[in-house]
């Protein structure tokens, strides 16, 4: 009788269904990618890099354009480049039905998304449901609707036991991490301050140019990607870095609910005007497509692309504002600068002329604060981060200590996107993704989209 229920137990077991989702375990080649519709040279960058988890065989599914030829190129360009060439081997893909071949073949367990954003919540939640873990560029929602889409993406990646996670490649700045260290020492920091909607203690300004150059060579931008109905508004976009940052610096490993936590004080947005030349220069189409009509006057292209915002976070005061121009000035590309201040201590981020359009990072004492107290605490930290970092402090001609780091620790934008794979990837092996981050990531999603609607409101 004992014999005969055993058996019974092992048939059971075999007609089981299979977990969707595998046990990682940080096997070589386990991971296997399924580029899906990249749009945005995001998506090629996080394979420039060759990681021994990444199966060498890489799926792309999308339909035909110039989009995914990009995308191909760019990752040609890798596999053939003189120092450290990849060697991927792309499977590709091309037609209308790409999406629904992808869900129906599954042939992957990682979906990588840099795409489109008007379409890109409901690929990360059909991904989701289809049992695949999904990595996906910023932003994953760009309205209201979409925001509501990603908090049931988020639900159901937890039913399914996946994961989803955003690219924030920000944490991974060199300036941004010792930001972050200098502001959990309260001897040289103290408490960050509350500041006020006028006079945020917080301030975070993000630059960026629609013609700039990506691995050494001019970026076409897809035709698309001055629609705000396509590609998002300004103010959902970037500023989803800026916010990252801000609660990733202010409130490290506390977990936040917009529910309780957020109020926006305040939000506007404003366009980039862009001739046809510039257009031209940009995309290399000669002449606006028919869905840009409704933001075309006079020849004019108005881009939506210019936002700010203020908020509060468990009553820290918080103001941001993204700005894009077509083209930076002769020596100069994308600038950000940050202004958080502490009761004993302030510290900014600053890159404009004066620093020779490089970034670098600052402290300033509060006037309450001896020197020699500032100046104790201060070598106290850097002799600490001095185990890590080759790492000093000077007095610079504005008043400030400038925060000196080894060029060799700032190894540059598109290296932080191989940083948050290898952090994806070993969430995947662990399942110990902290806490922390799914609510802040839907947090972060509500101030923009939030934002967005008071923006249009202001408007009317």
């Amino acid at each position: 009788m004992r014999h005969i229920l055993f058996l019974l137990l092992i048939v059971l077991m075999a007609c089981q269904p299979k977990s969707e989702n595998k046990k990682f375990t940080g096997a070589e080649g386990e991971i296997k990618i399924i580029t899906l519709a990249p749009g945005h040279f995001h998506a090629a960058l996080l394979q420039k890099t060759m990681l021994k988890q990444l199966d060498k065989k890489v799926q792309v599914y999308a339909p035909a354009g110039p989009e995914v030829d990009a995308h191909l190129a760019l990752i040609n360009s890798f596999n053939n480049r003189t120092e450290n060439p990849t060697c991927w081997d792309e499977e590709v893909y091309i037609g209308d039905d790409y999406l629904t071949k992808m869900l129906n073949e599954k042939k992957g367990n990682v979906v990588i998304l840099a795409s489109n954003n008007k379409d890109k919540t409901s690929y990360i939640l059909q991904s989701v449901a289809a049992g695949m873990n999904v990595l996906a560029d910023k932003p994953m929602a760009i309205d209201k609707s979409s925001f509501h889409k990603l908090e049931e993406a988020f639900e159901l990646a937890n039913k399914k036991n996946v994961l989803l996670y955003d690219i924030m490649t920000e944490r991974y700045d060199i300036l941004n991490i010792v930001n972050r260290v200098l502001m959990q020492h309260k001897e040289l920091f103290g408490d960050i301050q509350t500041g006020s909607p006028q006079d945020p203690a917080v301030k975070l300004e993000s630059v960026h140019h629609f013609y700039k150059l990506v691995s050494g060579k001019p970026l076409v931008r897809p035709l698309w990607y001055y629609d705000v109905m396509q590609q998002g508004e300004g103010i959902v976009d970037v500023t989803t870095h800026l916010i990252d940052l801000i609660h990733w610096k202010c409130f490290p490993e506390t977990i936040l609910d917009y529910k309780k936590d957020i109020r926006i004080t305040g939000a506007k947005h404003w366009a980039t005007r862009l001739s046809l030349s510039d257009f031209s220069k940009s995309t290399l189409a000669t002449e606006f497509p028919d869905y840009l009509n409704k933001d075309v006057k006079d020849s004019t292209l108005f881009v939506y692309a210019n936002g700010e915002i203020n908020y509060q976070v468990k009553d820290v005061n918080v103001g941001i504002s993204v700005v894009w121009n077509f083209q930076a000035p002769e020596g100069a590309g994308d600038t950000h600068s940050s202004i958080i201040k502490g009761t004993k201590a302030s510290i900014y981020i600053l890159q404009g002329k004066e620093q020779g359009y490089s970034p670098k990072l600052y402290i300033k004492k509060a006037d309450q604060v001896s020197e020699t107290d500032f100046k104790l605490h201060l070598d106290h930290v850097i002799t600490g981060l001095k185990k890590n970092y080759d790492i000093g402090a000077q007095l610079a001609d504005n008043g400030m200590y400038e925060i000196v780091i080894s060029d060799k620790h700032k190894d540059g934008h598109e290296a932080h996107f191989s940083h948050v794979a290898e952090k994806f990837f070993g969430f995947l092996v662990s399942r110990e993704m902290p806490e922390w981050e799914v609510p802040n990531m839907l947090t972060k999603y509500f101030i923009t989209t939030e934002a967005l609607e008071i923006a249009k409101k202001e408007d009317k």
